[in-house]
């Protein structure tokens, strides 16, 4: 019978994605740090990265550092795990929040639009999770959480098209098979599927018209906040989760009923 490795006093989560202001990721980051996490944000841009983790790390007195890394790259994110495990407690937990939409259609989509969606929504899962998870493995203690989609879900009908969608639909297999493989090391893996949320990624910030529109079958009358989904996020993530593994989480104002 497995035993349950009891959470440090100090631990570090790992974010991706997570420098832009108005993301879900940058939501997820606050809610962490204020509940005494050591804050790792990782980021394309890695200016935004750094300005990020100062201004948590400040507000919520808190360690925190940002660092650029391209997450489709393995050695990219070897060197940003390697510089997040020299500086802060030991890495506990990993959100996958990096990713791109595509409102292309398909019979326009390139070979190489296709690629580029899958680079980052999806191998970029793989590749930090995959880093992350030596320790994890070792000390015989993790949390992952990666963000899924409405869209996968649905098959599309929103904002983005079929490689968005597919991407984040392999998002959820991805979840459930790895489940499986790191389950006996006392690693816990889900994903969330969320609805429309009032964020920039689906073609900048959302207009009170459009946020109307969007509502429109919505059980909830409304659009989800970031702070909602960081808040699932945060749960999945703490040590109150340990025996929730492989499951996909709605977020969507009841949207879509699974």
């Amino acid at each position: 019978m497995s035993s349950t490795t009891p959470f440090p006093a100090e631990r570090t989560v790992v974010l991706t994605g997570a420098a832009s202001a108005r993301g879900i990721g940058r939501a997820a980051a606050d809610r962490m740090a204020s509940e005494g996490w050591s804050i790792a944000i990782l980021d394309i841009n890695a200016e935004d990265a750094k300005a990020a983790a100062a201004e948590i790390g400040s507000n919520r007195a808190v360690k925190a550092i940002g660092v650029g890394a391209d997450v489709s790259d393995a050695a990219s994110v070897d060197l940003a795990i390697t510089e997040v495990e020299a500086s802060l407690p030991p890495i506990v937990a990993l959100a996958n929040l990096a990713g791109i939409s595509s409102p292309t259609t398909f019979m326009e989509t390139t070979v190489e639009e296709w690629d580029k969606v899958f680079a980052i929504n999806m191998r970029g899962t793989f590749v930090v999770s995959q880093r992350v998870l030596k320790g994890m493995i070792e000390r015989k203690l993790g949390r992952i959480v990666s963000i899924s989609s409405i869209s996968a879900q649905r098959g599309g009908g929103t904002y983005s098209k079929v490689a968005y969608s597919a991407s984040k639909a392999g998002i959820i297999g991805f979840t459930r098979a790895l489940a499986r493989e790191v389950g006996e090391f006392g690693v816990t893996v889900n994903s969330i599927a969320p609805g429309p949320i009032d964020t920039d990624i689906m073609g900048g910030t959302l207009s009170d018209e459009r946020k109307a529109q969007m509502s429109e079958g919505i059980m909830m009358g409304r659009v989800g906040t970031r702070e909602e989904v960081a808040a699932l996020i945060s749960f999945l993530l703490g040590e109150d989760s340990g025996f929730i593994t492989a499951a996909t989480y709605d977020i969507n104002g009841g949207l879509q009923v699974s």
